[in-house]
C-alpha cells in the first residue's frame, strides 16, 4: 500500500485468483456440512494461513427461534449390488450422500431404495447435492445414468454416520483499523465438494483477509467463515449487543464462475457500500447487474432481518440458483477459473478503497476559486501537466467540499473517476486547500 497525503491505495497481487484456486483444491475433497469433523477441520486449514478464531457452541443451545442441531458426522457411506460391489459410493464422491443422513444398515430392494434415491433427470451425468439438516432422514444422491442402470434386486446399504449431541463451529478474523467501526464480510463453509458455491468465497475472503492484515486501514474488518443461515443466526446472537457498529459488509460467495458480477443492495438500499459497490459496478467498464434487497438468498437475509437491518449488501458473479451447475458435482474444479477469481478479488478490494477513501472535506478558501496557478495545481500535478479532467475535479471539489459531500457524492455527480476525485484531493489537500471535515478521535 502506498499512502497519497490522507487516502490509501491498494493495489490487488497478481496472483490473488491462482491463490484462491489453489485453496479451494485443497479444500474440495473435505465433506462439510453444518457441524461436524468436516466443517472443523476446513476452519483449521484456513487458520493455518491466518489467525483465525475458532469458536464452538453446544447442541441445543437458542439462538433466537433456531436451536444449534446436534453434530452430524460421516465415516463412510455404500449401496452394493449381489455381487458386492460399490454401486454407489462415498468414497467417490461425498455428494453422494443425503447430508446429515441418520445411520442405516440393511438389505433392500430396489423397488424400496427408489424412494432414498435423488437425482437429476434434466442432467443426467450429474450428482446433485441434498440435504436434511433439521428434519431426520437418510438418503443417496448418484447419477441420473447411473440409476437407470441398476437392476432390479436386492442391495446392501450401509450410512456409517453418527448423528448427536456435540457443537457448532465458525471462525472469526478481525483486523484492527483506526476505527472501531466495522467492515464485514461473511461466508459460508458449510457445503461439501462444491467449488463456486462455496469454496469461492471462503477462499477469496482469505485472499482478502491476508492482504488486508497487511495494511493501514481506516476501518475495522471482520472475516466471518460459518456455516449457512445457522451459523450467521448463531454469530447475530452472540454479537448482539455491539452489531451497530458495523459500517457496512458483504456476503461473499460464487465469486470463481465466469459470469459477471451482480450486486444484491442491502435492505437500506442506499447504505455506503450499496453506493460502492454500485459505482464500482458501473465504472468497471464490464457487463453487470444491479439487484435491490429480497429476503431470499445467502446470509443477507439475517444481516438484513428487521431486527438488525444491518448494511449488508451481497457481492457475487453468477448468483446462486442461476447457473446450471448449482448445487451439483458439475460445480467442480473445472466450473470455477483463477482469472475469474483474480477479477472479483479486484472488485472487492476497488470496494473496499472507495469505502476507506470516502471522505468528507472543507474548502479552507471558499469564497470565490483560488488561484490554483500559483499553487502550481494547473501547471503540474504530479511531476507531469495537469490534465483538463483534473482541473475539472479540482473545480467540482473546491466547489463541493462543504463538509455534507463526500468524495462519492462529488463523483457520482461530476461524472468524474472516483480515482482522479480522490488524487485531486490529495493534491489540494497538500497545499492546505483542503481539511478534513468533523474530525474525531473515530475519523480518519
Amino acid at each position: 500500500m502506498s499512502e497519497q497525503g490522507p487516502f490509501i491505495d491498494l493495489t490487488a497481487p497478481q496472483d490473488a485468483g491462482q491463490a484462491a484456486y489453489n485453496l479451494a483444491a485443497e479444500l474440495y475433497p473435505i465433506c462439510r456440512s453444518i457441524t461436524g469433523a468436516g466443517i472443523l477441520a476446513t476452519l483449521q486449514t484456513l487458520k493455518s494461513r491466518i489467525p483465525l478464531t475458532i469458536y464452538e457452541v453446544p447442541s441445543g443451545t437458542p439462538v433466537f427461534d433456531w436451536t444449534i442441531p446436534k453434530e452430524w458426522n460421516i465415516r463412510d457411506a455404500y449401496v452394493k449390488d449381489k455381487s458386492g460391489k460399490r454401486v454407489i459410493d462415498f468414497q467417490k464422491s461425498n455428494l453422494h450422500v443425503l447430508n446429515y443422513s441418520t445411520p442405516v444398515r440393511m438389505v433392500m430392494p430396489l423397488s424400496q431404495l427408489r424412494e432414498r434415491l435423488y437425482t437429476l433427470p434434466d442432467y443426467p451425468d450429474w450428482i446433485p447435492y441434498r440435504t436434511s439438516y433439521y428434519k431426520e432422514n437418510w438418503g443417496f444422491c448418484l447419477s441420473h445414468t447411473e440409476l437407470a442402470a441398476l437392476p432390479e434386486g436386492d442391495y446392501e446399504v450401509c450410512i456409517d454416520s453418527s448423528l448427536e449431541p456435540g457443537k457448532l463451529v465458525y471462525g472469526e478474523y478481525v483486523i484492527p483499523g483506526a476505527s472501531s467501526h466495522e467492515i464485514l464480510f461473511s461466508t459460508h463453509v458449510c457445503h461439501p465438494s462444491l467449488c463456486n458455491d462455496n469454496l469461492s468465497g471462503a477462499a477469496l475472503c482469505l485472499g482478502l483477509a491476508k492482504f488486508l492484515s497487511g495494511q493501514k486501514l481506516h476501518y475495522t474488518y471482520r472475516f466471518l467463515f460459518v456455516p449457512g443461515t445457522i451459523g450467521a443466526i448463531t454469530w447475530l446472537a452472540k454479537n448482539e449487543a455491539w452489531v451497530d457498529k458495523i459500517h457496512g459488509g458483504l456476503v461473499v460467495a460464487c465469486v470463481g464462475d465466469p459470469g459477471h458480477m451482480h450486486y444484491k443492495k442491502s435492505r437500506r438500499g442506499n447504505a455506503p457500500v450499496d453506493r460502492a459497490a454500485e459505482y464500482v459496478l458501473k465504472n468497471n467498464g464490464k457487463p453487470y447487474e444491479i439487484e435491490e434487497f429480497s429476503p431470499f438468498g445467502y446470509d443477507e437475509r439475517q444481516y438484513n432481518s428487521p431486527g438488525f437491518n444491518l448494511p449488508v449488501g451481497s457481492l457475487t458473479r453468477t448468483p446462486h440458483g442461476r447457473f446450471p451447475q448449482y448445487h451439483t458435482s458439475a460445480d467442480n474444479l473445472d466450473f470455477i477459473r483463477p482469472e475469474a477469481l483474480q477479477n472479483s478479488f479486484e472488485m472487492f478490494l476497488e470496494v473496499i478503497q472507495v469505502l476507506e477513501n470516502d471522505q468528507h472535506f472543507v474548502n479552507t478558501n471558499p469564497k470565490c476559486e483560488p488561484q490554483l496557478g500559483r499553487r502550481g495545481l494547473y501547471s503540474l500535478f504530479g511531476g507531469h501537466r495537469s490534465t483538463p479532467a483534473m482541473e475539472q475535479a479540482f473545480l467540482w471539489i473546491l466547489n463541493f467540499a462543504d463538509g455534507d459531500h463526500s468524495l462519492l457524492d462529488i463523483a457520482e455527480r461530476s461524472g468524474l473517476h472516483f480515482s482522479l476525485i480522490r488524487s485531486a484531493a490529495s493534491a489540494l489537500h497538500k497545499v492546505g486547500l483542503l481539511k478534513k471535515a468533523g474530525a474525531t478521535s473515530d475519523d480518519f
